[in-house]
């Protein structure tokens, strides 16, 4: 599928995800800054610039995204 298999998906789970239906996300370690649900792997991806990456996991750690 992949011309180059350097540029095919690497998916990996954020350490903030679970198996009890949780917030899940997974991230491209193949292509950085590129994330999906992970219990929609079929379903779109986000793509970030890598200074818009930053800042967004800056902000998650930051817990700037509070679960309600």
């Amino acid at each position: 599928m992949y011309p180059d298999d350097r540029l095919a998906p690497k998916w990996r789970k954020s350490s903030y995800s679970n198996n009890d239906g949780g917030t899940c996300v997974e991230v491209d370690d193949a292509n950085p800054g590129t994330v999906r649900d992970s219990k929609d792997p079929e379903g779109p991806s986000l793509v970030f610039s890598a200074e818009a990456f930053s800042t967004f996991v800056d902000a998650v750690k930051a817990d700037r995204f509070p679960m309600s």
